[in-house]
């Protein structure tokens, strides 16, 4: 786990892809897409089967290792239509019902109210704002003044060049003068190669490490 100091305010970056806000004793995660494996088999496109397993397994390491109050999700919790990774995410909130979990809508959070409730999950609209910060699934565009923008939905990585031709692209953290972006949490969601500036901060995930470059 990495510390790092951002708006006067402590956080912890871990290596299964989350942030915790120290002061507010929350846990930070984005994009998910709980389902969007179990949608590709159904579709024909074949997905190793532990996919699922792994992300439920280090989401409830996140929650055991972190003990957070609160988990705020940065939009795309769920994929698509419902599958019975719904079902298991319902299991896991019952055995952490001490916690508090909210969800930003995202592009992919589609699913009725209803089924929402059923996870005792709070709503929130694009744009929620909790002391320096406010919080979106989408990067915005124009952050407003005095606020820092943490999101998700790019699923950032950055691409390292070793000698030779040896090239490796990495799951990131990264941090702008206004906008941070969190990595996606699931394993089988793909990645964007981001053009960090010198003065950015860029935190890549390798070997269960969070490592900056």
């Amino acid at each position: 786990m990495h510390e790092f100091l951002l708006q006067k305010q402590n956080f912890i970056l871990h290596p299964f892809k989350g942030i915790y806000w120290k002061e507010e004793k929350t846990l930070l995660i984005a994009d998910l897409h709980l389902g969007k494996a179990s949608h590709f088999r159904k579709a024909g496109i074949p997905v190793p089967q532990d996919v699922k397993q792994s992300n439920f397994d280090k989401f409830m390491a996140l929650l055991l290792d972190l003990k957070p109050e609160k988990v705020l999700i940065l939009g795309d919790l769920f994929h698509s239509d419902l599958n019975n990774c719904w079902e298991d995410f319902i299991y896991l909130c019952k055995q952490f019902k001490h916690i508090i979990f909210d969800l930003v809508i995202g592009n992919h959070d589609i699913l009725d109210l209803e089924t929402y409730a059923e996870a005792n999950l709070n709503l929130y609209e694009e744009g929620r704002v909790i002391g320096p910060f406010i919080f979106t699934h989408h990067p915005l565009e124009k952050v407003p003044k005095g606020l820092f923008n943490l999101c998700g939905h790019i699923h950032p990585s950055v691409r390292l060049n070793g000698k030779g031709r040896q090239s490796l692209r990495l799951p990131c953290f990264y941090f702008g003068e206004q906008q941070g972006i969190l990595p996606a949490f699931g394993e089988f969601t793909g990645t964007f190669t981001i053009s960090a500036k010198k003065e950015d901060f860029v935190f890549v995930i390798a070997d269960e490490k969070v490592i900056r470059v």
